[in-house]
């Protein structure tokens, strides 16, 4: 029995090769793969203005390793959770986050996730694998449709924000993006694409040196060691030092504006120390902070912290010229706000 290979895995030119190879024309390659890329094909039986033969010799070495969405849920305030299933039964989830002037996919790298954060429900999943480029792209496509559906409007952003670590999924994540962004699938602009990272400084300066066009995030929720090695165990490898070189690294090389998400917890960094030393490092790099509101994932340590501490870092950034806002939840009676994706229907 042939091992059949996911067809998504290989290029055009290896497409094209192919049907040289079995005695077609090259350009049945650039039909096919426009088939499972702009059009999204679940199947070769899709493809229409293929012949049957043709059809029957994909079949005959190749599979599309197509997700499907298990079960999708609406949230009152229009948020849209999806819970996907990948070909060999695992199961993530992906997210539309619609507002009046936007809608935004908040996509899965990885099953599970690589890292250890305390507040966060998915961290509590050990990672399984990564996903390929073609799960990360069907993500987006279901949810571009969902917007179409729901919203009367295509996707206007995405944000690797789901489950996963996505520079612990580098090759692939980069591959879904450039397939993302080519003329020959969804055309979106990398400008309205965000790679949100926990912090890992190494491939921050990769993907500097790989001159990548989208937007960066990091996930800090604090700038002092101590206080974030607790919040973030896995951050004692990866000191603030560090992070901080990287992204002045990024900055100097990209000249792109950092994102910093933030998370304001009771009796963990709420206090005025802890909002000088995020004053202090965001003055190390152009930046804007992002000030989340936080989702309990049960009963323990992190817990929401007072509108007074939010409203003194709101206070304090400003004052000091660093943009920051307070973003509320959306999603949250679906579980699909931030840190609660746990693929439950796994």
């Amino acid at each position: 029995m042939i091992d059949k290979k996911d067809i998504r895995a290989i290029s055009k030119i290896e497409l094209r090769d192919f049907f040289v190879a079995n005695g077609d024309k090259a350009f049945r390659g650039n039909q096919v793969y426009e088939w499972l890329w702009s059009k999204g094909a679940h199947s070769f039986e899709d493809m229409t203005n293929v012949s049957k033969e043709t059809r029957a010799m994909l079949e005959a070495n190749f599979v599309i390793n197509h997700i499907k969405v298990d079960t999708m849920q609406r949230s009152a305030d229009g948020t849209v959770k999806n819970a996907v299933r990948l070909h060999d039964g695992l199961v993530v989830e992906s997210v539309l986050i619609p507002t009046k002037t936007r809608t935004t996919a908040c996509v899965s790298s990885q099953v599970g996730c690589s890292l250890d954060c305390n507040f966060c429900a998915t961290s509590r999943l050990k990672r399984m694998r990564n996903l390929e480029p073609g799960e990360i792209y069907d993500q987006v496509l279901a949810i571009d449709n969902e917007s179409k559906l729901y919203h009367n409007r295509p996707l206007s952003n995405i944000v690797f924000m789901g489950m996963g670590e996505p520079l612990m999924n580098y090759n692939n994540v980069i591959k879904a993006i450039d397939r993302i962004t080519s003329e020959e699938g969804l055309g979106m602009s990398p400008k309205r694409i965000t790679v949100s990272t926990s912090g890992i400084p190494k491939m921050i300066k990769k993907m500097a040196d790989d001159n990548v066009k989208f937007k960066l995030a990091v996930s800090l929720h604090s700038g002092i060691d101590n206080v974030r090695a607790r919040i973030m165990p896995f951050s004692k490898n990866f000191p603030l030092a560090d992070l901080r070189e990287s992204l002045e690294y990024w900055y100097q090389i990209a000249n792109s504006k950092i994102t910093y998400e933030y998370v304001v917890w009771g009796g963990i960094n709420d206090s005025k120390e802890a909002v000088d030393a995020l004053v202090k490092f965001c003055k190390y790099v152009p930046c804007k902070v992002n000030l989340i509101e936080y989702n309990p994932i049960d009963d323990g340590e992190f817990q929401q912290a007072s509108d007074e501490a939010i409203n003194l870092y709101i206070h304090e950034l400003t004052k000091n010229n660093i943009v920051a806002k307070v973003r509320r939840s959306r999603g949250k009676d679906i579980d699909a706000a931030c840190g609660q994706l746990a693929n439950k229907e796994a």
